[in-house]
């Protein structure tokens, strides 16, 4: 979904522990910066770094840059956890030069069935989780281009049966646990 080049910058909103901050900052060469509202996850980030990588406490509705400042922005899930998720996206929008690309949670899956119901249990207590249409309709606002919206993670349970489920489906199946979102950054 998004096309990035060694040396570009890469800014992961809602990093938590800094897993995929540093994954990104490891397999595809971008210069990374996570950041998240959590002092703690943000101490055991810059505890766990695996390079220069800069961890930063800050809320993702007001983030602390210029505009254009990041090649692209990332949220994995952060966002289902953030009340003013309009906000956040826009102010991701904003530092973002080329494109950015997200992980959310969809209720329209069997993971919202098995964690998601009232208000969800273990890591997802107290998660929003999207659907497309809903998806659709807050980035037509946000000036978006080339949005693309897949779904993943058909069965939860990550077994053998789950694994071969996963390479056969088609990218449009709806009903992925995962909806992933990416565009470029449009003039929101």
């Amino acid at each position: 979904m998004l096309k990035a080049s060694p040396g570009e910058t890469l800014l992961d909103v809602g990093c938590g522990t800094g897993y995929f901050t540093r994954r990104f900052g490891q397999d595809s060469a971008l210069q990374v910066t996570g950041i998240d509202p959590d002092r703690d996850a943000i101490a055991y980030a810059r505890a766990h770094a695996c390079g220069a990588e800069p961890y930063l406490v800050c809320d993702a509705r007001d983030l602390p840059f210029p505009d254009a400042s990041f090649d692209f922005t990332l949220s994995v899930t952060a966002l289902c956890f953030i009340e003013d998720q309009r906000r956040a996206l826009r102010e991701m929008l904003r530092v973002a030069r080329k494109g950015f690309a997200l992980g959310l949670l969809n209720r329209h899956s069997l993971l919202h069935v098995q964690k998601g119901k009232g208000r969800g249990s273990g890591a997802y207590h107290g998660a929003h989780w999207h659907t497309i249409s809903e998806l659709r309709d807050i980035f037509a606002s946000l000036g978006v281009q080339e949005m693309q919206i897949r779904t993943a993670v058909f069965l939860p349970s990550a077994n053998l049966t789950a694994r071969l489920v996963e390479q056969l489906c088609p990218h449009v199946v709806p009903w992925g646990g995962f909806i992933a979102v990416a565009g470029t950054a449009g003039t929101g």
